[in-house]
């Protein structure tokens, strides 16, 4: 009876040893299956973000014409003005009485040649002091039209509808004639300014259809997106050798004037990319600001390789250099290998780990 009760616990300690050891090399085998994928080529679209600078379409300096103390002040700073809306007076006595004495000038020049002209009518006085007669008149008009224009700049008006910046000046100031007085901004459209790089350039030339406006968004300094899209009008001519970039200038409507001159944000811009090589991010890693990833060989062994990043999306790299189509990448579990160790793998198709990421590519 005992003999039997012995091999009955053998038994089941062998059993119970049997189960365990068979559980344990499954569980390894799980643990030490990783997930492969390979970068994938396809067109898709970057957005890219641009530092700027928001400048209004027209942003002008107001500034005396005429030498004279300030009479007085119409407007505030800030106030939004209408075309040809009076905004300074500099006191205008002197140039009334200036006015005033060509006129006189140009009466008593126009007495004397009507004189002259009856003269000459009899042939009393010669030909020529008629017209010596004939051009003091016209000298005196002139005067009297520039004494008028003289008088006319002590009324500082607005060229163009716009917001007036700070004062410089304040009623009662002695201002020399080209003294700043304030300036004028029209803030009806905003231009912004900004900076691409050749490379982002080139790109853009390239896809871009002819005769085919791009839009643009703007980050504002909020982290807000401005809600009216702009559009790229302007490339300057000239690379700036020293940066590699060329100035891009998009327009964008400001209808409820929520943009300022002098403002700054962020261009939002997408470029389109032909046959991109595409990479999930979380399948890389970074050594001394490099980026890697390790490539399975065909005896199923990890090598580490360096890739070139030329571009950056949400959760995707575009790889620029050190992979192609063909090479299997480890696509998790980077922190529990090491380089030159043999493993097993599964292996996903690029597609379906792009389409399970948060963004999709297109």
């Amino acid at each position: 009876m005992k003999k039997i009760l012995m091999f009955m616990g053998v038994f089941a300690l062998l059993c119970h040893a049997s189960c365990t050891s068979s559980k344990e090399e499954e569980h390894k085998e799980h643990e030490t299956t990783f997930l492969v994928t390979s970068p994938v080529k396809m067109d898709t679209t970057i957005t890219e973000d641009y530092v700027s600078q928001i400048h209004s379409i027209r942003h002008i300096e107001l500034r005396a014409q005429e030498r004279g103390y300030l009479e007085k002040i119409f407007v505030d700073e800030g106030q939004f003005v209408k075309k040809g809306q009076l905004l300074f007076q500099i006191m205008p006595n002197l140039y009334e009485a200036e006015l005033q004495s060509a006129q006189a000038e140009a009466n008593y020049a126009a007495i004397e040649y009507q004189n002259t002209k009856s003269l000459a009518d009899r042939n009393i006085v010669a030909p020529n002091e008629l017209a010596m007669a004939k051009a003091k008149l016209d000298k005196a008009k002139a005067e009297a039209a520039l004494a008028k224009v003289h008088l006319q700049f002590t009324q500082i008006r607005a060229p163009f509808d716009g917001i007036i910046d700070r004062f410089h000046v304040r009623p009662g100031s002695l201002v020399e004639e080209g003294e700043l007085l304030t300036n004028l901004s029209d803030n009806s459209n905003m231009w912004v300014y900004y900076n691409v790089p050749e490379a982002e350039y080139l790109d853009y030339k390239t896809s871009a259809k002819k005769d085919t406006p791009v839009k643009v968004n703007l980050l504002m300094a909020n982290n807000k997106l401005f809600e009216h899209p702009g559009v790229v009008e302007t490339i300057e001519a000239d690379f700036n050798n020293e940066t590699g970039n060329i100035p891009f200038r998009a327009t964008f409507p400001n209808p409820d004037g929520l943009l300022r001159h002098g403002e700054t944000g962020n261009i939002r811009m997408s470029i389109p990319l032909k046959n991109a090589l595409l990479l999930p991010q979380k399948a890389t890693f970074e050594v001394l600001d490099k980026k890697y990833v390790y490539v399975v060989d065909k005896d199923n062994v990890l090598k580490t390789r360096e890739i070139t990043i030329g571009a950056e999306m949400p959760h995707i790299y575009v790889v620029q250099a050190g992979l192609t189509e063909n090479d299997k990448v480890l696509l998790e579990g980077l922190r529990l290998v090491r380089a030159n160790e043999k493993i097993h793998y599964k292996f996903l198709e690029p597609k379906t780990v792009l389409s399970q990421l948060d963004l999709y590519a297109e």
